[in-house]
This record gives C-alpha cells, structure tokens and sequence, in this order.
C-alpha cells in the first residue's frame, strides 16, 4: 500500500511504525475471509481491509477521527484472525491499537459513551471496585429488562451468581513447591479474574507446585493494563503496565525469575507485548524482561512438564481457543495436548478460529454484535455433545457461560483436577452428586 506521510510526520515513533505497517498491505482481502464482524455485517468497512483504508486516510491527513472511522474501530475485536490468515504479514496489532489511542484523544463521543468507557476503566481493572459492582449489578438484574441501553443489561447480566470474597494473595505471597524446586515462577493474578472467578489462581498455584514450582505473587501487583491498553486509553494502560513491570522485577531482584506466568490469554498478550509498547521508554529494558519472562500456563507447563496424573477423568472436553491464545500469542497445540495426556477426551468445534464476542469489554461495549458471535460459538461447541468446556481466558469463559448449561472451566482447572486438586467448582455446581470438599491451597511460606 502506497503512504504519503511527511517528513515531520514520521518523526514521531507511532506515525513511522502505522507507516510502516501500512505499507505492507497488498490490499489482497484474505482478511476478510476470518473477521468476525465482516461476516455477520458484510461491510468492508468492517472487516481489516476496510478499517486500515479508514485508519490510513485519518492518520495521513492529519486529523481528528471522525464519528464514521470511530465506529468501525469501534466494532473491531482486535481477535487477530486476521494476522493469521494475513500472507504479507501485515501487523494489524499495533496498527489497530495506534487507531484506537488517536480516536480516544481526537474523537469527542456522546456524554453516554463517555461516561461508559470511564466507568469501565475506572471499575474493571480494580478488583475491590469490581466485587462491589458485581454485587450491586446481581441485585439490579431483575430489572435488567427496564433499562433503555443494551449495554447497561449487558452489564446487569454479566453478574456471576457468587460474587467472591478479597483474594489472600492480593498483597503477595510465595507458595513453596512440591519438592524438589525445579523452577521460580511469578504468577500474574489479574484484575477481573480475580473478581469473577479466584478458583483460577488457586488452581494454578495448586498445579504449579506440584510440578516443582515455587510459585511467587509480587506485593502491589495488580491490573497489567490490557484492558485499558485496549479501550485506548494509553496513559492509564502505560501506568497499570509499568507499575507491573515494577513488581515483576523486585521479585526477579530477590532471585530470578525462570517465568512470569500467566493465566488469562488477554493479558497474556499484553505482557508479551511490553517490549514494543515501552520502546520508547525509559523503562524499555525492564519491560522487555518481563516480556521476555511471560509465558501461558498451558505453554509453560508443555515445556516444563505435567505432574503425574492421578486422577484421569475422561470427560468430553470441548476446547475453545481463545483469540488472544492462538492468534494473539500463538499457541495452538500446548492446550489441547496437556488435556489429551491429562486423560480427556478432546474435541474442537468447527470455525475454532472464529471470535466468541467477549474481547475485554466488547460484549459490554457493542452487545448486539457480541450476543452474534455468542451464537454462533455457542452453535459449534454444543454440536459436539461436550460434558465440559475448556477455555485459557476469562472473558471467554463468561461470555460462553452465560449462553450454555454445559460447564465452562479454565483448562488449568482440568489439568489441576487431574492431578490431584478438586473438580472444577463450575463442574461441581451442574453435578452436585459428585461433590466434595475442595483441597486446602496450602498457606504460603
């Protein structure tokens, strides 16, 4: 694709890599064929093509984003099929996410959209404020029916029936391994996920120790800025990500670190991404450690190896791989294998390349078009005649639940179940005849 940015133009880092990206695009429209917002629209303006056409006449001109361009940077998912499918390899990433922050900062949205957006930057990736919205949104849900804005019963429903209680590790801790210690791993225990499912970093820590990791939590540590990072909003994401860095790297000072782990894919490719968004930075070098340093549960473990299973279940397991696992990290096979040697049963819907619609906040902030998304995944995987739904993100695993009476569980909770930790709680819940008490974590050291 040809570009005519001047000279003062490229002068700035941001412009020079849009550029840069923007020139690797042969316009050939192979994208096209796996954006999930093209085929339920069928614009081009919604799919990669039509959205870098859009991207490359606002950054060229100069100007402030308009009410058209922000809405279909708005739609996208940033799912990343299309980097996938791309022959040119074209780095739609960066260039989507350099389209965001310039509509954030130039594009002045209805008050509605405005107040919004802050709400869910300012509750979300805070996981004592997001408890309490929980609560408050679960008691509201009745009345989900009154409210005028899809978005606000979007939000209503997104209330789990159990909202859980501060996590012991919010302050840090380190969990001593099974002996003997073959690696020292941090793990980042998220911001929403802590909120909506803690079970999760329970059950990774369980399974982390028994396969001979010291498992550290860093003090402090809290939102990695994937959700913000995401929304636009580049100055909160940078401060939530650098403050990350931070306490990463006080716990690699005490004694280094063989990996930073991590257990929702979202964020996972955030962490990844460090490098690249503190380039310019004074912190790049850190940054660049921890980035260096991060690695997916599923990932670490199919290298370091599993703990002996103890308990195979045998359970149909319909795996659904999350966008930002296999095409924003990719990481394909590590899951499904780890679940295989676990002893399940696996099997992967059709499409699996196709976006569930949860993307961060999407299916809050564009729930039309996610409750689309929704279906069709929802269609695949019931197809299949699962016992149970594995899935590495948390926003995936809300986003299917909440369509489907089929329990959907992390896949660290399998692997953990069958290796001597509890039944998933989920799993628990629609199969309440096989109950029993769940496993202690052990206290920290």
């Amino acid at each position: 694709m040809q570009t005519n940015f001047t000279p003062e133009q490229l002068a700035d880092p941001g412009i020079a890599t849009a550029n840069k990206i923007l020139r690797t695009c042969v316009h050939c429209g192979f994208c096209t064929a796996t954006c999930p917002t093209y085929q339920v629209l069928g614009d081009e303006l919604d799919s990669p093509r039509g959205r870098i056409y859009l991207i490359k006449d606002m950054l060229e001109a100069g100007r402030p984003a308009d009410a058209k361009t922000a809405l279909h940077v708005d739609r996208c998912l940033s799912c990343l099929a299309c980097m996938t499918t791309c022959p040119s390899g074209v780095d739609y990433m960066h260039l989507i996410d350099h389209a965001r922050v310039h509509v954030e900062r130039t594009f002045r949205r209805p008050w509605h959209d405005r107040a919004l957006r802050w709400l869910l930057a300012a509750i979300i990736p805070h996981p004592g404020r997001f408890r309490l919205a929980l609560l408050g949104a679960r008691l509201a849900r009745p009345f989900a029916r009154l409210m005028p804005d899809a978005r606000l019963r979007a939000m209503l429903r997104m209330a789990p029936a159990r909202i859980a209680g501060p996590s012991r590790d919010d302050l840090g801790a380190t969990f001593p391994p099974i002996d003997p210690r073959r690696a020292r791993v941090a793990l980042l225990t998220g911001c929403a996920q802590k909120a909506l499912d803690p079970e999760i970093n329970d059950a990774t820590i369980r399974l982390l120790r028994r396969a001979g990791c010291e498992v550290v939590i860093p003090e402090n540590l809290g939102c990695c800025g994937a959700l913000t990072h995401h929304m636009g909003r580049e100055e909160q994401a940078m401060r939530s990500a650098r403050a990350a860095i931070h306490a990463f790297l006080r716990a690699d000072a005490v004694e280094k670190l063989d990996a930073i782990i991590i257990n929702a894919s979202g964020c996972g490719t955030t962490v990844k991404d460090y490098g690249h968004m503190f380039a310019h930075d004074p912190d790049r070098e850190g940054a660049a450690r921890v980035a260096g340093l991060a690695r997916d549960v599923t990932e670490f473990l199919d290298s370091h190896g599993l703990p002996p299973v103890t308990s195979p279940q045998g359970l149909r397991v319909a795996y659904h791989a999350a966008c930002s696992l296999q095409h924003g990290q990719k990481i394909v096979a590590a899951p499904k294998s780890l679940l295989g040697a676990a002893g399940y049963q696996v099997v992967t819907p059709v499409d699996s390349h196709l976006c569930c619609g949860s993307a961060g906040t999407y299916n809050l902030l564009q729930p039309k078009l996610s409750a689309e998304l929704r279906a069709r995944k929802l269609r695949t995987i019931e197809a299949l005649g699962p016992q149970i739904v594995a899935a590495g993100n948390i926003g995936c695993m809300m986003q299917i639940g909440s369509g489907t009476d089929v329990p959907v569980v992390h896949t660290v909770q399998l692997l953990d179940w069958a290796t001597g930790g509890p039944p998933p709680p989920a799993w628990e819940s629609a199969h309440p005849e096989a109950t029993r008490p769940i496993a202690p974590l052990a206290q920290p050291a």
